[in-house]
């Protein structure tokens, strides 16, 4: 069987009857089956384990389950309740009794748990070499490294050996191989997929990751794994994003500065980043320069600051009774905790908050802002000769993010032309997972190709929206017009512009005596299709906004020409007394222009 992995193929094939989830488990066991040649895995459940999870699925309701058979891979430093969780050390190791609390969310959910996946070892490192479990290996090239620290996390997706997968991100860890492997790598807004149940990093910076094959995998899962965990004091639930840039004809993006944009000497990957500049102008994104420097100049906090001492800290009675069972390179960052004063954290909290002022200012000005996600990728044997400069060099663009609060999107933007991939990455305030994963989708469409390092073509998305927006949309037909006289009441409301489009052909037009008003009607027959725009406001001020609409207009709900259905002006039967029919015009503005002839 060449059975697609991606979630949309695995839930038609189950609908179908084609697929039953017991057939899908034999089919990746023979997958799974030979040398791990990529030092993917740490550890997996057995034959028996993993039918035992089919089985329960059967006689589900697949409808009721958005995960239902959906196998999944967990980075090792999460908990899966039977299988040790090793960080990467199995000096380490302890075998948990229960499931972190994103892993039960997504079985609860229908999905099916593989094992454990190798990673830099207590996820210290973006490259994916750092494990004596051996360097994990690129899945397009395995001279080159896989990125890390959730290096197994994104191998496994990328070979066809899961439909998904957990990692952790502090630095980048869930981004960086997401690029090196041709991925979609989210990492959600800090506290929105608890932690409880994972080896910490830096446990105030911490976020669970998704790898997925497309965007909108990723939007399943967050919408499945995110949910407020009391347990955990770094939760926060995921607030409504709000307007949505990503689905909008038009919004505004960063681009930082030509002279901070790095690629560390290779042509290809600043050629490629050109190139994703031009698909997001040409998705109706305008481009607006953004210094980079404070961004940068937070990052250097992150391996230069106290977090250093918070990486000690969660390890601290392990790491001073066996520290030579740590690998070298993470053994030396971790020491380094040590020597870090109360003081000196202060004086580095009072430099992160200057600098987050600084940079929360640019969202002023711009939507999302765009930057590659790393400038180059090395070989296993480049790395490993150099593997705290090189693995510095990785972190340039991810390193700063979660001491800003942000969240980002990792998604694939092309190859180099000795085929290996490069990405780029979607970044935004806090709570904005919705519209960074919409744009994403609507970047990787547009991009095309093949979904990981498989042979099955990217699949044409399904537009979700499964996170809360906290917005109300409304077609507009009349004087809310863009740059008509009531437009106004929507600006002010901080409402925007989603799409100018048609009713379904359902519709008579009437201009209203008065004639500074249309009405629209409904009709069984002789309907036609009349000239609309979707604008989207704030849930909290739609209220007020239609409290302001004088009889006998009103809002209703309106069909659109693709057959979805909004709020919209209608008006009632006896308003259009006296009216004149305008339907042969089509919309306002064309009915404007032909009696100001």
């Amino acid at each position: 069987m060449n059975i697609p992995l991606d979630i949309a193929s695995l839930r038609r094939l189950y609908r179908s009857g084609e697929l039953i989830p017991l057939a899908l488990v034999d089919d990746l066991l023979a997958r799974l089956a030979g040398e791990d040649t990529h030092h993917v895995w740490i550890s997996r459940l057995d034959a028996d384990a993993l039918r035992a999870y089919a089985s329960k699925l059967e006689g589900r309701d697949i409808a009721s389950l958005p995960l239902y058979g959906i196998p999944f891979a967990i980075k090792d430093n999460i908990d899966l309740a039977g299988l040790p969780t090793t960080a990467g050390c199995p000096e380490f190791a302890y075998t948990p009794k229960r499931h972190a609390t994103v892993v039960q969310r997504l079985i609860d959910a229908g999905a099916i748990p593989l094992g454990k996946t190798n990673l830099d070892q207590f996820a210290t490192g973006l490259n994916g070499t750092r494990s004596p479990y051996g360097a994990c290996r690129n899945a397009f090239n395995p001279d080159f490294i896989s990125g890390g620290s959730s290096s197994g996390s994104a191998v496994a997706v990328a070979l066809g050996l899961a439909s998904f997968s957990l990692g952790t991100d502090t630095a980048g860890s869930g981004r960086v191989p997401a690029a090196f492997n041709n991925l979609v790598g989210h990492k959600p807004s800090c506290g929105a997929l608890s932690t409880r149940g994972v080896v910490p990093a830096c446990r105030s910076l911490d976020a669970v990751s998704i790898f997925a094959l497309t965007a909108e995998d990723a939007e399943r899962v967050v919408a499945v794994a995110a949910g407020f965990d009391a347990d955990d004091e770094y939760a926060r639930p995921l607030a409504p994003h709000g307007f949505d840039f990503g689905r909008a004809p038009a919004f505004r993006f960063g681009v930082p500065l030509q002279t901070d944009l790095e690629f560390f000497g290779n042509a290809e990957a600043e050629r490629l980043f050109g190139e994703a500049v031009a698909r997001m102008q040409a998705l109706g994104g305008t481009p607006v320069g953004v210094d980079l420097a404070p961004f940068l100049d937070t990052a250097c906090l992150l391996y230069g600051g106290p977090w250093v001492a918070e990486r000690y800290l969660a390890i601290r009675e392990f790491f001073d009774a066996q520290p030579d069972t740590v690998f070298p390179p993470v053994r030396d960052i971790i020491a380094g905790g040590r020597a870090v004063s109360a003081a000196d954290t202060f004086a580095h909290l009072y430099k992160l908050r200057a600098f987050k002022r600084t940079c929360d200012a640019v969202w002023n000005d711009i939507d999302v802002m765009l930057t590659p996600t790393a400038g180059t990728i090395y070989r296993v044997d480049e790395m490993q000769a150099d593997p705290i400069r090189l693995n510095s060099n990785l972190g340039y663009y991810t390193n700063f993010m979660n001491l800003l609060d942000l969240a980002a999107t990792a998604v694939p933007a092309g190859f180099q032309t000795d085929g290996l991939p490069f990405g780029v990455t979607l970044i935004a305030p806090p709570h904005q997972d919705g519209p960074l994963l919409h744009l994403a989708s609507r970047m990787q469409q547009a991009l095309g190709g093949q979904t990981g390092a498989t042979a099955h073509p990217l699949p044409v998305a399904e537009p979700m929206n499964l996170l809360a927006s906290g917005q109300v949309r409304v077609a507009v037909v009349g004087a809310h017009l863009s740059g008509l006289p009531l437009n106004p009441q929507l600006t002010e409301r901080t409402a925007r512009l989603v799409a100018t489009t048609q009713t379904a052909p359902k519709y008579r037009f009437y201009a209203l005596p008065d004639g500074k008003r249309p009405g629209l009607i409904k009709v069984e027959s002789r309907g036609a299709a009349i000239a609309c725009e979707v604008w989207e406001m704030p849930a909290a001020a739609f209220g007020s906004f239609v409290a302001g609409i004088p009889a006998p207009l009103g809002i209703g709900t309106l069909e659109l020409a693709d057959g979805a259905c909004v709020n919209g002006f209608i008006c009632e039967g006896i308003g259009v007394a006296g009216a004149q029919d305008i339907t042969e015009f089509g919309g306002w503005r064309a009915w404007l222009a032909a009696r100001d002839v």
